[in-house]
């Protein structure tokens, strides 16, 4: 199997982080108005819920972000940046 090339793999995780996006903004809405019509606890709820599916997805390995992480290490050891290290 080859590693799949840097790009591929940036593009990978913003599409994982748009779909996440996508479950996690109704919820931060719905708590949002929750909060505005006076139902706190509840709203202040779903905003932490959907702040933490957010979080989640960006911090915690899960066994799909394995292969991704494996396919970055091997593209950096075998691929040099052009760019100077200062």
């Amino acid at each position: 199997m080859t590693p799949l090339p840097k790009g591929v793999v940036g593009i990978l995780n913003t599409l994982g982080l748009v779909v996440t996006l996508a479950f996690a903004l109704p919820v931060a809405l719905l708590g949002v108005n929750l909060l505005v019509s006076g139902r706190t606890v509840v709203g202040v709820a779903l905003c932490l819920v959907a702040v933490l599916m957010v979080a989640l997805k960006q911090y915690v390995t899960t066994p799909d972000d394995v292969p991704t992480a494996a396919a970055e290490k091997a593209v950096g050891a075998v691929v040099k940046d052009d760019e100077p290290e200062n």
